[in-house]
């Protein structure tokens, strides 16, 4: 009921603007998103991430919270269940500022941040959609050792050993997925205009502590991370579970940050970002 009522606000607010606009579920999502000057996505980081697979550079999108956590709901029920809800990193409104926003938009008294996101090559043909937040290698058993390579190079050159590894899959987020999953699992929080990419080897089986330092490191721009897969089968995961390329024994993954941005309205983060 929540998440209705912020959709029929957000509709509310648009009919008192002069601008022309059409609502789409996203369950509807289906097709490139061209021709227009603005998305507004209201729900999550999951509806602003689904959005933005259908997105290139040429569009810029804000995101609306429909339903945040409330800190009050937390600390009461905190011995009783999670009440956390939306985190809505991604989201640069909720319905209590989600007007003014958007008259700061439709004005020009506000420009977007430019995400980086990652490009994806699977045996060196490239996938369609870019990854905003991560993506994850690994087998679609969560219970089965994932068996694969890596290595960073720099143009054609290595720019690291080979990597063996036996683990629970491979973990690479960009600077704006950096804090979701890459976080929870140790990882570091970057700075949100950073163009580097994060990597993290999941659950290594008993690594060499001559390779341990390698399994979390840093991709940077002008690198790329070469991934060679050694199980029978496998998934790619792109933001979430949602979106999975099928791999399988000898494929080859190349991941790098040269892949367009995405422009995002973020007013809270706006000011207090620098590029890393």
């Amino acid at each position: 009921m929540v998440h209705k009522n912020a959709i029929n606000y957000c509709q509310d607010v648009v009919r008192r603007k002069l601008v022309d606009w059409e609502s789409i579920f996203r369950s509807d999502l289906s097709k490139p998103i061209t021709g227009v000057d603005l998305v507004v996505t209201v729900g999550g980081d999951g509806t602003l991430l689904q959005a933005s697979h259908l997105m290139d550079d040429s569009v810029p999108v804000l995101g609306v919270n429909s339903d945040p956590t409330q800190s009050k709901e937390v600390e009461e029920f905190s011995d009783e269940f999670d009440a956390t809800r939306s985190t809505g990193y991604l989201c640069g409104a909720t319905t209590e500022n989600f007007e003014l926003v958007l008259d700061n938009i439709l004005e020009g008294h506000m420009d977007p941040l430019k995400l980086s996101r990652m490009a994806i090559n699977l045996n060196s043909q490239p996938i369609s959609t870019y990854a905003l937040n991560d993506i994850l290698v690994a087998h679609s058993c969560p219970a089965t050792v994932s068996r694969f390579s890596f290595r960073i190079e720099s143009g054609d050159q290595p720019a690291s050993p080979l990597i063996n590894c036996r683990s629970s899959g491979l973990r690479v987020s960009t600077a704006a997925g950096s804090t979701a999953a890459m976080l929870s699992a140790g990882g570091h929080v970057m700075p949100i205009l950073s163009r580097d990419l994060q990597y993290m080897v999941r659950e290594p089986i008993a690594p060499a502590s001559t390779i341990s330092h390698l399994l979390h490191k840093f991709v940077r721009p002008d690198e790329s991370m070469k991934i060679a897969w050694s199980c029978k089968y496998g998934l790619i995961y792109v933001d979430g579970s949602h979106v999975v390329y099928p791999i399988q024994h000898g494929d080859t993954i190349d991941v790098s940050s040269k892949a367009p941005v995405l422009n995002v309205f973020l007013p809270h983060l706006s000011h207090s970002s620098t590029s890393k």
